[in-house]
This record gives structure tokens, sequence and C-alpha cells, in this order.
């Protein structure tokens, strides 16, 4: 393999560009092997990061590939099969690409993580629902935490049998806990918005009440 990005010249620092966090993931995910095709770096997003980051698209994938290539961070080559009819272009972290990982690693911002809930937010709006529906989006999410709890575990089982993947286990065994944190405040949730449903049809009683007490006093 050969990288084709321009070097610097001996002993001068090429400054560390400002790359997209995808990018870097990518990176890291080639990091982990000595070659990794398009298709593994996805099937590795979808075991892994989708549980604390996001599982990027293949054409988010090569787009970042592509980029990373002419940062000379990555180089690739085509390895074509036994019958020479099929060919797939494969991945390798460089020198300079690990460097820059550990760079972006050991010293970029400590950024806050951006939470968009949207099920909050309908929660939220809860005066505005169904208080059926409202139960009934709950509960899906309740559901889909436990889906991804059960995920979470048996990936990080997974990764435990591999001395390897040390660091990603333990992130896995954190993503664990978040989900299962997750269902049971989601579940705490539920019980309070039950309590505002019950609340809301005890006023709307009383005031049908007091209405109906009005009119047969005209």
């Amino acid at each position: 393999m050969t990288d084709g990005a321009a070097r610097p010249a001996h002993g001068e620092e090429q400054p560390i560009p400002d790359l997209p966090t995808t990018a870097w993931a990518v990176l890291g995910m080639l990091s982990h092997a000595d070659e990794l095709s398009g298709y593994d770096l996805k099937k590795w997003a979808d075991w892994s990061l989708q549980f604390f980051y996001w599982s990027p698209s293949f054409s988010q994938i090569y787009a970042e590939l592509k980029r990373l290539e002419k940062h000379g961070y990555a180089t690739s080559r085509t390895v074509v099969s036994e019958d020479g009819m099929r060919g797939k272009r494969m991945y390798a972290i460089t020198d300079s690409g690990r460097e820059a990982a550990s760079h972006w690693v050991n010293n970029s911002p400590v950024e806050a993580p951006v939470l968009k809930h949207s099920v909050m937010l309908r929660a939220w709006l809860g005066h505005l629902a169904e208080p059926d529906r409202m139960r009934e989006i709950l509960t899906q999410h309740i559901d889909y935490a436990e889906r991804m709890q059960r995920r979470a575990q048996i990936d990080a089982d997974g990764a435990d049998a591999n001395p390897d993947w040390a660091y990603p286990s333990a992130v896995l065994r954190w993503c664990v806990k978040h989900y299962e944190a997750e269902r049971e405040f989601a579940a705490d949730l539920l019980a309070d918005l039950d309590k505002l449903a019950r609340q809301r049809s005890r006023r709307k009683n009383v005031k049908r009440s007091n209405s109906e007490k009005s009119h047969s006093t005209d």
C-alpha cells in the first residue's frame, strides 16, 4: 500500500486538520485492525458505535474514508477474489493517521453531549396529547430501551472475549447501564404522566359538573 498524500519535510510537524467527529470515529475503527473494508466498518459501527454515538451510513463512511486518504491518514488497496471476478477495497490506517487520531483523543476539547430526545419533547408537550397515545409512546420507548440494553449486553460479552477490545468492552458495559437507566427513567415518567392524566380527568369532570349545575339553576 502506498500513501499518496504529501509528506511534511523532516522535522516539520503537519497541523492536525479540523475533521468532523465521524471522520475520527472511522479512523479510530481502522486503528483496531490491520485492514477493513467499508462493509466491515459499517458492521463495526452497528456493533458498537450506535449505542453511544451513531452508526453512519455506507455513503458517509466512504466519504470519510476518501477524506482520510486525502489527508494521508488512511491508505487503500483493491483485493481481488480468487476467481478474479470480484474485488473489494480494503482500508488501513497510516502511521500519521494513528498519530492524528491519538492527538484528537488526547487534545480535543471535552464537549457536552447533545441530547435530542424526541420522545421527551412529545412528553413535554403532553398537555396536547391524548393520554392513551402518550402512554403508548412511552411504552414503545421503554421497549426500545430494553432491546438496546440486551443488544449492548450481548456485544459487551462478545468484546470481553478479545483482549484487544478492552476499551470498547468497557464502553459497551457503560452503554448497558445507560439503557437500563433510560428504561427506568421512562417508566418513572410514565407513572408521573399517568398521575397527571388522572388529575386532568378529575378537573374536567369537576368543570363539567359545575357547568351542569350552573345550567340547572338558570
